[in-house]
């Protein structure tokens, strides 16, 4: 199996899944619950059963779009979610709840449980080298997100006792270092090269994992090496069809890597926290007109190009294909709005009553802010059979498409343009149908180094790359994008939508722009604060600088 296909276990199973969960405030708790090691860690059903509890809630599908609310390119309106005031930069040490979310040991701890006890058990050594992997490389997940947004945390040793594992932060390096070491240990120790069963990840995972990792922290020839042996081994391919992939449709493509997987009605993912109002959903995770401005036009110029054919009064028309694949922009046919357009520009829909318009940016707390709706898992609508509660919604947190990405950036990085870095981005760019790269204009690393940012940003937007990407990336004088790019208003467009156009990207007629907030970026919002919680729960944390 290619991919982290639906985890189907039986009901023991989920009462040690359960029973582990338990011990998500090891900190301050001795785990009393746990089950006694004399007694379960005997058989290989024992070992299977245990693993079963490691992936449990190491993955939330969500997110992956909240993380690009906290970028330029999206959104989170509703502030009790808590991500507000980590893209608008309000956040502190006893504000959001994303932070606990975040800075968090469950998942570590029942990995680090299963590892201490394993070797108790007797049972096949391949089977058992190819568990021990499989949960190195879950903690190892585990780490590496934290140690990237907070920079540098503790690494728990296994203790029955609180005190003992109130241990103060390592630093970034140090994390760094051991994650790529578990890494590296688990590809080398006996990970499958296909899952044993469905359900399970495999080498795919480790080496997107080492992949990714190395990238973001600008180790560009660990991160080319990992995408090039993910590429040798023959398991994936992109898929056919960019809009599909995120549907129902395309959950078994040979492009997704891995995903968040449910099966109802045991487990469901929730999507409405996605949809517009009038599709019944909260708008709690939006794109912003940054993210249109970024895509090109259809003939591969950028809209600021002479002879582009950008139409600032109608900036959604003729534009990358991808775009309309990934937002919902104001003027396209689409089933629940008047007369099957989507209207999220005028105040009143043009009927004899003049009703108010109820997906209007102003018209509720539920209405899109930015005026636009993501696109991706949301297409087709119908999918959902009016039921966006209760869904098999499996949210992608590694593709095929990032392995070109990163092959094009960190080839790029080292030895400038190549064969090899158009070649990637071309394999990209065909699949929605929009030109090769041109080889004379991007002919520089700085100039083909803005095209492989912009198509990264595009091609994953609503994923969950775009903050740590602004982040890690600099200008000329070595400041984060960030910088820039968090700093200022953020507007949405104003319009109306003429409802006689037969073009569904030209029947927005945009005529200015409205605030929705003022943004703000310090350096030291690079990472995130420690909750007053967790400070409390460990007193050898220290507070990272700016909060």
């Amino acid at each position: 199996m290619y991919t982290m296909k639906k985890l189907i276990i039986s009901i023991i199973s989920l009462v040690f899944v359960s029973v582990l969960s338990s011990c998500d405030d090891f900190l301050t708790t001795v785990p009393n619950d746990a089950l006694s090691p004399a007694t379960t860690w005997k058989t290989e059903a024992d070992a299977a059963k245990f693993l079963v509890g490691c992936y449990n809630g190491w993955l939330w599908g969500e997110e992956f779009f909240y993380l690009d609310c906290v970028s330029d390119i999206g959104f989170s309106y509703h502030t009790h979610e808590g991500y507000r005031v980590w893209g608008n930069g309000g956040m502190n040490s006893s504000g959001s709840n994303l932070t606990g979310n975040f800075y968090s040991y469950s998942s570590i701890r029942r990995c680090d449980h299963f590892l201490a006890n394993i070797d108790q058990v007797v049972m096949d050594e391949a089977k058992k080298k190819d568990m021990i992997a499989q949960v190195r490389l879950i903690r190892a997940y585990r780490y590496f997100k934290m140690n990237w947004w907070y920079g540098g945390c503790a690494i728990i040793p296994l203790s029955e006792s609180a005190s003992e594992a109130q241990v103060p932060r390592e630093t970034e390096e140090a994390v760094k270092q051991h994650v790529f070491a578990e890494i590296d240990a688990a590809l080398a120790g006996g990970i499958n090269e296909e899952p044993a069963a469905t359900g399970y990840v495999a080498r795919g995972f480790g080496l997107a994992l080492k992949m990714r990792s190395a990238l973001y922290y600008g180790d560009y020839q660990r991160a080319m090496d990992a995408s090039k042996e993910l590429i040798g081994l023959g398991q994936y391919e992109l898929y056919g069809d960019f809009a599909e992939l995120f549907s129902y449709t395309g959950r078994d493509s040979k492009e997704i890597i891995l995903s968040v997987q449910k099966i109802k009605p045991t487990a469901n993912e929730w999507i409405v926290t996605v949809p517009n109002n009038v599709d019944g959903g909260w708008s709690s995770m939006v794109p912003t007109q940054n993210l249109i401005d970024l895509y090109e036009m259809n003939n591969g110029l950028t809209k600021e190009e002479a002879g582009s054919g950008y139409d600032p009064v109608h900036p959604f028309a003729n534009r990358d294909p991808r775009m309309a694949m990934t937002v919902l922009v104001p003027g396209i046919d689409w089933a629940s709005n008047y007369n099957g357009v989507l209207n999220t520009l005028d105040t009143e829909l043009p009927d004899a009553a003049k009703t108010k318009n109820p997906n209007h940016p102003l018209a509720a707390d539920n209405c899109s802010k930015t005026a636009l709706t993501w696109a991706k898992y949301v297409a087709p609508l119908s999918q959902y059979n009016n039921d966006l509660y209760n869904t098999e919604t499996e949210y992608i947190v590694f593709r095929y498409a990032e392995v070109f990405l990163t092959l094009a950036e960190a080839s790029n990085e080292l030895n400038g343009p190549s064969a090899e870095v158009y070649d990637a981005l071309d394999k990209i760019r065909a699949r929605v149908g929009m030109p090769a790269v041109n080889r004379t204009k991007y002919s520089t690393k700085e100039t083909l180094r803005e095209l492989i940012r912009r198509e990264r940003s595009i091609e994953l937007a609503g994923e969950g790359h775009r903050r740590s990407d602004i982040m890690r990336w600099k200008d000329a004088s070595g400041k984060m994008l960030a910088e820039t790019l968090l700093n200022g208003p953020l507007n949405r467009v104003t319009g109306t939508i003429n409802y006689s156009e037969t073009d569904p990207f030209k029947r927005a007629v945009i005529n200015g722009v409205q605030l929705i907030e003022e943004r703000k970026f310090a350096v030291h919002n690079r990472y995130l604060p420690i909750t007053q919680g967790n400070l409390d729960k460990n007193p050898q944390l220290k507070q990272n600088p700016g909060y």
